[in-house]
């Protein structure tokens, strides 16, 4: 049993990951929470009221903490500052082990709104740049594969989020002479081997790589297409044409919010999706398999029995 704290922790990643902690029956959680303190009498789980502009409040928080998981909002973190004192409370504190704000690609190119990653990867390499103050590891399961299930919710927590290829409408986005690999990993597979990570003995690698699934796009299409019973509709687009910022194709991802209207969705879904085609085209979804070796004997739900189960009778 060890002290873990979590940053962030009402975010949909946090709470699936949160369940599977809270399933193992082991450990005592705190959750740090800019609100207030209080305790979960349902859960047992701990709330601590942090002020994450103060290093020294941070860092009385987590006395006595072995592991702390962040999964503080990227976008929402001006600066990165929030995780950078966080960083430095754990090293104040004598935390053993910290997770940043990762939970995706490998590399963040052509992925503006993943900047911070770098940052913070580059931050946690200098704390340890003259001897490790800190063990951490960036774990990395590519894609969720729940999102080949859009619109429907495969997990308690994550929401549907449309991707290029869209087994809704049976169709696809490919970049023309290009098919390349991607690493898609089940939600509850990631939060379940982030749980069996805390408990490893041994040290952390950097790199923390969870390899559900390793597929080519070609081979994603042709079970799509044997699950939903009819060819795909595929639309090319040029590799050059992405790099200029230029999406020619008929349709977009599909995502609606209130308090955006629909020109400014339309706009920022076409940004996405040209970041998601570019940055799958050059690996950065292709991620590697550390923890798959470090938990060698647990089964990864398969993208072929994923997909006929959510696919079954659909329209």
């Amino acid at each position: 049993m060890v002290k873990i704290a979590i940053a962030g922790g009402s975010g949909q990643v946090a709470q699936e990951v949160i369940d599977a902690l809270m399933a193992t029956k082991k450990h005592e959680i705190t959750i740090l929470s800019r609100k207030g303190s209080a305790r979960d009498m349902t859960s047992g789980i701990h709330f601590s009221a942090v002020n994450y502009n103060d290093k020294s409040d941070l860092a009385e928080a987590l006395q006595g903490v072995h592991t702390v998981l962040s999964f503080i909002q990227l976008l929402s973190d001006t600066g990165n500052q929030s995780q950078k004192n966080l960083i430095d409370a754990c090293i104040s504190a004598g935390v053993k082990r910290f997770a940043p704000s990762e939970y995706s690609s490998s590399e963040v190119t052509d992925m503006p709104f993943y900047a911070g990653k770098e940052v913070i990867r580059d931050y946690l390499k200098k704390v340890n740049e003259n001897r490790k103050v800190l063990e951490y590891t960036l774990f990395q399961p590519g894609l969720f594969l729940d999102y080949l299930g859009f619109p429907y919710k495969t997990s308690k927590h994550i929401a549907p989020l449309s991707t290029f290829i869209d087994f809704q409408h049976c169709r696809a986005i490919v970049i023309e002479d290009h098919d390349f690999f991607m690493t898609f990993t089940a939600a509850h597979d990631l939060a379940t081997v982030v749980a069996r990570a805390v408990d490893y003995e041994g040290e952390w690698p950097v790199i923390g790589g969870i390899r559900g699934n390793r597929v080519p796009v070609s081979k994603i299409l042709e079970i799509g297409e044997k699950v939903r019973g009819r060819p795909f509709a595929i639309e090319k687009v040029k590799l050059e044409d992405l790099e200029a910022g230029v999406l020619k194709t008929s349709w977009t991802l599909q995502a609606s919010h209130a308090s955006v209207d629909e020109e400014q969705a339309t706009n920022m879904l076409t940004t996405v999706l040209i970041a998601m085609l570019l940055s799958s085209a050059k690996g950065a979804w292709d991620v590697s398999n550390e923890f798959n070796e470090l938990v060698p004997n647990y089964e990864f739900v398969q993208i072929d029995d994923f997909l006929a189960k959510t696919w079954e009778g659909k329209p």
